[in-house]
């Protein structure tokens, strides 16, 4: 009896791979697996998912992507079989990843500490112990390893039929061989899916397309950034070795010498390898839709120095055959993090896909984009894998250089702040080319290039460490002339988004937890009829948690400028237009369009003087104001505000005025010492004063988790109000000093300890130049956030002394932003 091919569904997942069945498995134990279906094309798993190795490690320095890799090794060593009596061929035999130089061994330390914040089984090991468990494997070279004995692989089609199998028992509808071939959204906001068996409308759909994500998303007019990449893994003859073996062999991870990994497969070996150089992009266009189980032919030039090499570390593999040779494409986003939540600029697209990891990293991302469909948040941070992190910008072929260029350090170090400089620049400011003569040494934020610091006196500008390094020193300098003379950043990378009309005020609101900004009154000819007040506020999302921390500037009665960090633009513009509701209002992106710069230091107002007549005494040009004033000849707003935590201005223009002013503030800043400084002395100042950042900020959190109730107001309604009052306090975000050693200061999700028991991890951590202290913010139980209680943070694998803070560590009663004409 044929089953009737369903019309509606409240979600439609389009795709039968890994991230698609693990999304359709976690909806249903949120409660909608009944209203849920999945479309596959073929047979699940027949995109990438079959030919994955099916690895999955603990060895992460991602605090959120930890999570996942936790809560899918239990998922896969346990707790999916039991709940559906389906095997999943669970191998948990641990893993070593090998480390040659102090470089890679300060990065297993720093693993090591993120680990030890996550609870996980973890050590750090010397060659002895590698060898004691893994006797073929040559150590030549070798000083240390990180252990991970919970570590193991798994038979990636087995798990996915027994999350298919838990989907359908709660309800989900999974239907095979349905190919979808257009997905377009109704005038009333429902989605319509047009399949080879019939069309769904629903209210939610989900792209899980795999090596077909990027062209499914051209079907509604969406870029979504990926390129499929093929990558090999090669599986020998039996080895003799390996027959008499009681127990399996620990997974190799040498990314030094085999760039990739080795394990054993049955009584066979698997060698899987991601070349450093020459990798292949392919299906630029779209990937063929008659694909099924598709692999490609072995490309032995392309990877035989490692072939060569991994023969060199397993001997015992060295007289043996090839068997099976797997060369397969894997979808790779430009930064290397899966495009998982929210599409941008439309409502209720959801994209699951970009995932080059789908079995390490698939489950627990799709528990958590789940829990953000069903409950409006994850329980994670999902900023570095949200699709919304990139822009128009992203064109195909950039997406293809940049891929190429993930691929190629899949297996190299992940310093702190590695720049990643292929396909750039892409959205140089105006001052772009000034900045690197004056040997700026730029990163990219959505796009946009923006001074880190400015180099001086070494050959090798950008000098990677897990340690302090000559570049602090750089940064130190330049954080000694904001706090002392004055200084000038290029901060045009800011999201810049106008909000005007009638309903303005009446839509941010009732979005803002805080008072909104109130026009100040023309009171003299010298503040003008175009002066407003500035705002600090958060926008949360209906579970109560923060989804962005911006300013607002109100330059008319019906005008507000919103300004916040470069990559929460897209985020930002799809909260105002998804929750507005019947409000007359305009909203305008002028990010790429506007310009700014931020001018801080107690000799600020001097040079501004020498450039404008405005009134800058407190009683002309208030703290916490706004002003049009003329500089250079031209108009331009002024902000009185200071992230530095110093008296300072922003000055906001469009494009053509930016030379003209930045150049004009220069000239008259020579005779009071100005210098330039970039975003590592504004991170580092911004810590000095206790400010909290985008680190801190997250969707894991509400206001009073993260210790900023004071920019809500109770007086006032506004979304997730309730919820982000109404909390219990699993965590407090705490400011804390910890003991300098003068080597290394942290770098975020540290374990934070009292007692010798964990209670938290730091979310950001830098040196205060100007205190001497290396500072941070950290969550953690709120019984050990009392100013003056004596903690431990794990830096670099080592427990060291720490204090909770009560007050900024400098200027704790904000004199100096508010410090008036002499």
């Amino acid at each position: 009896m044929a089953v009737e091919f369903p019309s509606h569904a409240r979600v439609v997942i389009v795709g039968g791979g890994v991230m698609g069945v693990g999304l359709a498995y976690h909806l249903g134990h949120e409660g909608w697996g009944e209203d849920t279906v999945l479309l596959e094309k073929a047979e699940l798993t027949s995109g990438s998912t079959w030919h994955a190795a099916g690895q999955i490690t603990h060895s992460t320095s991602s605090f959120g992507l930890g999570k996942c890799v936790d809560y899918n090794i239990g998922l896969y060593s346990g707790g999916l079989e039991a709940e559906t009596g389906q095997p999943v061929t669970w191998h948990g035999c641990g893993s070593f990843r090998l480390a040659y130089t102090e470089d890679e061994m300060d990065w297993l330390r720093h693993t090591l500490s993120v680990g030890c914040a996550l609870g996980f089984n973890i050590e750090l090991v010397g060659p002895e112990k590698v060898s004691e468990l893994h006797p073929f494997y040559n150590l030549d070279g070798v000083v240390g390893a990180l252990h991970t004995p919970d570590d193991g692989h798994v038979d990636p089609t087995n798990v996915t039929m027994a999350m298919a199998s838990g989907a359908r028992q709660t309800g989900v509808r999974i239907i095979r061989q349905c190919r979808a071939t257009n997905i377009t959204q109704l005038p009333s906001g429902e989605w319509q899916v047009e399949t080879e068996k019939g069309t769904i409308t629903c209210e939610h759909v989900v792209n899980a397309g795999g090596t077909y994500a990027r062209q499914m998303g051209e079907w509604s007019g969406l870029q979504l950034p990926m390129t499929s990449m093929t990558h090999h893994y090669f599986v020998t003859d039996e080895v003799p070795e390996f027959q008499n073996l009681d127990t399996e062999l620990p997974v190799i991870r040498d990314d030094k010498k085999v760039s990739g990994y080795i394990r054993m497969e049955q009584k066979k070996g698997l060698i899987g390898i991601y070349e450093k150089e020459n990798p292949n992009s392919v299906w630029h266009d779209e990937c063929p839709w008659e694909y099924e189980n598709w692999l490609f032919d072995a490309d032995y030039d392309r990877v035989m120095p490692y072939l060569e090499e991994s023969l060199n570390r397993m001997p015992i593999f060295a007289e043996l055959g090839i068997q099976r040779d797997v060369h397969g494409a894997i979808s790779h986003p430009p930064d290397g993090n899966p495009l998982i939540g929210p599409a941008p600029g439309v409502r209720n697209y959801w994209c699951c896909c970009g995932t080059q990891i789908g079995i390490g990293w698939g489950p627990g991302l799709t528990r958590e984009l789940a829990r953000w469909m069903v409950h409006g948040a994850a329980d994670i941070s999902m900023r570095e894998f949200d699709p919304r992190r990139f822009g128009s910008y992203a064109t195909k072929d950039w997406q293809v250089v940049k891929a190429e260029e993930d691929y190629c350090l899949r297996h190299e170090i992940p310093f702190p702040h590695f720049n990643r400089l292929a396909g750039r620049p892409i959205k140089p400011s105006p001052l772009h080319e000034l900045m690197k003569s004056k040997g700026a040494v730029h990163e990219e934020v959505y796009g946009f290039e923006r001074p880190r610091f400015f180099a001086k006196g070494i050959e090798q500008r950008d000098h990677y460490s897990f340690n302090r390094s000559p570049v602090d020193d750089m940064v130190a300098d330049e954080v000694k002339a904001v706090r002392e003379r004055v200084g000038i950043m290029d901060v045009t990378a800011f999201t810049k988004v106008l909000v005007e009309g009638p309903d303005a005020y009446a839509l941010l609101d009732r979005l803002t937890a805080n008072r909104m900004p109130q026009k100040y009154p023309s009171s003299s000819e010298a503040i003008g009829d175009k002066s407003g007040s500035i705002t600090l506020t958060h926008m949360l999302n209906c579970a109560g948690r923060i989804e962005l921390e911006t300013t607002i500037v109100r330059m008319a009665e019906d005008n507000f400028y919103l300004v916040c960090a470069a990559f929460f633009e897209q985020r930002l513009l799809d909260h105002l237009n998804h929750q507005r509701a019947e409000e007359d209002v305009t909203i305008t992106a002028l990010s790429s369009d506007w310009s700014a710069l931020s001018l801080n230091g107690p000799k600020s107002r001097d040079v501004l003087a020498a450039c404008t007549d405005a009134d800058l005494s407190n009683a002309g040009f208030r703290w916490l104001s706004a002003q049009e004033i003329n500089v250079a000849g031209h108009k331009i707003w002024a902000f009185r505000m200071s992230y530095a935590g110093e008296l300072g201005w922003e000055f906001h223009m469009p494009h053509a005025a930016c030379l003209d002013v930045y150049s004009a503030l220069w000239e008259a800043g020579e005779a009071h010492g100005i210098a330039d400084y970039g975003s590592f002395a504004m991170n580092a100042m911004r810590m000095e004063k206790g400010f909290k950042g985008a680190g801190e900020l997250t969707n894991e959190v509400t206001l009073a988790e993260a210790d900023v109730l004071r920019f809500a107001r109770t007086d006032k309604d506004y979304l997730g109000r309730d919820k982000t009052l109404n909390t219990d306090l699993p965590w407090v975000c705490t400011y804390l000093e910890i003991e300098p050693d003068g080597k290394a200061d942290g770098h975020g999700g540290e374990a934070v300890m009292l007692d010798g028991q964990v209670v938290g991890s730091t979310a950001s951590v830098a040196f205060g130049p100007t205190v001497g202290k290396v500072l941070a913010f950290a969550y953690i139980k709120p019984d050990a956030a009392t100013p003056g209680t004596a903690l431990e943070v794990v830096i670099h694998g080592t427990p060291r002394a720490a204090r909770v803070l009560g007050e900024p560590a400098y200027d704790p009663e904000s004199l100096k932003p508010r410090m008036d004409a002499s």
